[in-house]
């Protein structure tokens, strides 16, 4: 096992009508004045923001709101909401809504915390010493950014999309109420679970050996995982599969399941990023239409580690090799995506890259040839081409 630390000052507060405390969790942090970020007007709809707003008012605390957030959130919406809070004297943010509003409501935290351009962090040019402090009131499972260190935004300019890390920009507390993701549609919900699936497995699959206890929480989770979407496809308001999903979606990225090992492999999500950044796709959807063409490129150089997966959590009978067994683990979880209405190539996906935008892929993933991905095998640029060639389908 290697060595590790592991940080989580979330405070999570969990369960029915727990948004109610949201006014009094946000007043416990001392602030004069809240932005209320939230994405698109499902959380409108639903009576949650009015609901969130009842509570800051209750508690005589002064906010001002910037909605419109969109999956695979905007650069132009952080520069947006930094001129807002400037211009209102904001000291906290409160993000209502997934992955997605979390991590805007992170760069923006970033900007307002940091001279210079917030872009500037995510292409690696400078590093944050500071973000607003930030809260969340969770409606997605999916991301797990309400107690990660980490935030993915895109550029505009060329749909470039990046991510930063910084413990200065973990929640300062999440509201995880399960119901909140009753009316969630069954394609947004699975490709959560297969975000929260992925978070996992990109820390399992390692060269790592003696991580007993961090292999059977990740195996857990992953099992749990599997169970809840099969539930929920069945019955959206499932509240106990809710609740499991919701849970996990902490869990898987919060550096839990990373403990003792080598840091986490990240291939699969990096190749998905110029995927979202590219084609707008939905992130859990697009990784499950990447992870089997990255699966069978590296798979031989830990064998082990895949056919493990495939025996303690995808319940696949060892093969006669080590090899065999990987690969029909590899092709078991496919059919698990598939089970669950995810893709499992890039044509499933809808999107049917051209040789040219798969090279341009390619070269944005490597960030223009200066750097490989990947832990389990070392990917460069002529690699991820090949990936992405091998996952059209």
């Amino acid at each position: 096992m290697h060595n590790f630390e592991y940080y989580t000052p979330t405070k999570v507060v969990f369960g029915k009508n727990t948004e109610a405390e949201t006014g009094k969790l946000v007043k416990e942090q001392n602030c004069r004045k809240v932005l209320v970020h939230y994405g698109s007007g499902s959380v409108v709809r639903s009576g949650l923001l009015d609901r969130i707003c009842r509570s800051l008012n209750a508690e005589g605390i002064q906010y001002v709101s910037l909605g419109g957030v969109v999956p695979n959130p905007r650069l132009s919406k952080v520069r947006e909401g930094i001129l807002l809070c400037r211009q209102e004297g904001v000291d906290f943010i409160l993000a209502v809504g997934g992955g997605s509003v979390i991590d805007s409501a992170k760069a923006i935290g970033y900007g307002i915390a940091n001279e210079g351009d917030v872009w500037d962090f995510y292409a690696r040019k400078r590093t944050a010493y500071a973000c607003l402090p930030i809260g969340a009131v969770l409606t997605i499972a999916a991301a797990g950014s309400e107690m990660s260190n980490s935030s993915v935004i895109t550029n505009e300019e060329g749909f470039i999309k990046r991510g930063y890390s910084s413990n200065y920009s973990r929640c300062r507390f999440a509201v995880l109420n399960p119901e909140l993701t009753y009316t969630l549609p069954d394609y947004q919900t699975q490709s959560g679970c297969v975000d929260i699936m992925m978070h996992t497995m990109e820390r399992y699959l390692n060269h790592g050996t003696n991580m007993e206890i961090t292999d059977g929480i990740s195996e857990a989770l992953l099992r749990t995982v599997m169970k809840s979407a099969r539930l929920l496809r069945e019955n959206p308001k499932n509240y106990e599969a809710r609740a499991e999903v919701m849970w996990a979606s902490s869990l898987s990225h919060n550096g839990l399941t990373g403990c003792g090992t080598d840091g986490g492999d990240w291939a699969s999500h990096q190749l998905e990023h110029e995927l979202g950044g590219m084609f707008d796709v939905a992130h859990g959807a697009g990784l499950a239409a990447v992870w089997g063409s990255w699966a069978r490129y590296v798979y031989k150089e830990c064998p082990d580690r895949f056919a493990k997966l495939a025996v303690k959590v995808l319940m696949v009978q060892e093969k006669g090799s080590v090899e065999e067994t990987a690969l029909a683990g590899i092709e078991a979880m496919e059919d698990f995506y598939r089970s669950i209405g995810m893709p499992t190539t890039l044509r499933e996906l809808g999107v049917e890259p051209t040789d040219e935008q798969i090279l341009e892929l390619a070269d944005k993933c490597s960030f223009g040839n200066t750097r490989t991905i990947g832990i389990v095998k070392k990917l460069s640029r002529e690699d991820m081409a090949r990936i992405y060639r091998n996952a059209k389908g």
